[in-house]
């Protein structure tokens, strides 16, 4: 295989029944826009969802009134070869297929299949292109300049740790020979964690990654030992129902009752991509909140450092003595008695967005441990909209966006009186 992998995206995955994928990237028609050229001074923004004059160049997917909901009719069973299900040609160009209104994805790569163009600005871009992977090794044919370089030149043009090339050249993990370069990257591992057949929504999945979207109530993985049911047990029972060996490795995590994308390395090269990645704050977290009271100002910034809370052991506070943390947002929509704000991460503290927002005394819909009431929601009305991350080897910028779940949809509904 060349190219960055596939893409899919299904409506309420379930471990049985359905059909096989079609090995292709595939994106849900669902699109968020904001407001459109308004001046600084206006303090009524558009009803979020409303259509804007101007296309974005960056987000190619249909734009609705409503974002649509999560679940739609077609499940889908993948196939249990990895060698082969999980290819993509990078020669294949079509069309954008839909599938449902179950979120959307997107690469940054030229061609393709609704790929947007832009290449891999910001992310580690490889001098050597993807090779084909064959089970559990990467062929690489080298460029004239490179073949009968030693290894020691040639990891320099790959983007491989140099403690991950020395990890391979001392299992016979990287075979040289002449023009060919062969890298075992993606062993067979025993999975870590039981499995626990649970509907899961995929968003996205190639070699290297797995993106599911988290619904509300369930934690990404156990806080406590013996613990069940969390969404590890259920990317376990996925694994094994594709027939994948890949132990569990999630990237980042989001609070049990917050929905949206989260982030899975299939492999140790991913894994140490992503790590560094978020460390250097290159992916980019986009959330969906529905704050109580009329913000003030279409845009701002929330810098305040957060520390845990003397009192209570699950909360945290704005304190002097914290973490820095800085929170942007964007006011999409006011309702009545609340508003819709878009919110982007500059770091990830725990309960960030919540203890943010309740500091300046619009604290999220239903959040009860940070001041919020529970009248139009139960749980805390923050969402992960969107994830955007660079593909480990190429570097290329990929996005994925994740419909709006069902009781949030209603909530605002209910507020629109609708």
């Amino acid at each position: 295989m060349s190219g960055a992998g596939r893409n899919r995206q299904r409506g309420g995955q379930k471990p049985t029944g359905g059909q096989q994928g079609n090995g292709r990237r595939e994106r849900g028609g669902t699109g968020y826009e904001s407001r459109s050229g308004s001046s600084s001074g206006d303090r009524s923004p558009k009803r979020y969802g409303e259509r804007s004059g101007q296309g974005g160049r960056n987000e190619r997917t249909s734009r609705t009134d409503m974002p649509n909901r999560v679940g739609s009719q077609g499940d889908r069973k993948p196939s249990r070869d990895r060698g082969d299900s999980l290819r993509v040609s990078n020669e294949r160009s079509s069309g954008p297929k839909r599938n449902g209104s179950n979120g959307s994805a997107s690469s940054g790569r030229g061609g393709g299949r609704g790929r947007e163009s832009g290449g891999g600005s910001g992310g580690n871009q490889s001098v050597l292109g993807m090779g084909r992977i064959k089970g559990e090794w990467m062929d690489i044919r080298l460029p004239d300049n490179l073949v009968g370089a030693p290894m020691s030149i040639i990891s320099k043009v790959l983007p491989l740790p140099p403690k991950l090339v020395s990890k391979l050249l001392q299992t016979r993990g990287c075979i040289l020979q002449g023009p060919n370069l062969r890298l075992h990257l993606f062993p067979r591992e025993t999975r870590d964690f039981p499995s626990d057949w649970m509907e899961l929504n995929i968003l996205y999945e190639d070699e290297f990654t797995l993106i599911v979207n988290k619904p509300a109530g369930i934690e990404v993985h156990p806080s406590e030992k013996g613990q069940r049911k969390t969404l590890a047990h259920a990317v376990a029972a996925y694994y094994e129902m594709s027939g994948q060996d890949v132990r569990i490795r999630h990237v980042h995590r989001i609070d049990k009752d917050t929905t949206g994308p989260v982030l899975y390395a299939k492999n140790e090269f991913a894994h140490y991509q992503y790590d560094k990645a978020m460390r250097e704050k290159s992916i980019e977290r986009i959330y969906l909140a529905l704050a109580e009271g009329y913000v003030e100002g279409n845009k701002g910034k929330i810098d305040k450092p957060i520390g845990q809370d003397r009192h209570h052991s699950t909360r945290r506070r704005v304190s002097d003595t914290g973490d820095p943390a800085v929170t942007h947002f964007e006011v999409l929509e006011r309702l009545e008695e609340h508003t819709l704000v878009r919110l982007r991460l500059e770091t990830g503290r725990t309960h960030q967005i919540r203890v943010h927002l309740s500091s300046i005394h619009h604290p999220l819909a239903g959040d009860g441990m940070y001041g919020g009431s529970r009248g139009v929601m139960s749980r805390q009305a923050l969402h992960g909209e969107r994830l955007i991350w660079h593909h480990p080897w190429t570097g290329e910028k990929q996005q994925v966006t994740a419909p709006l779940p069902d009781d949030f949809n209603q909530a605002l509904r209910k507020l629109r009186r609708e």
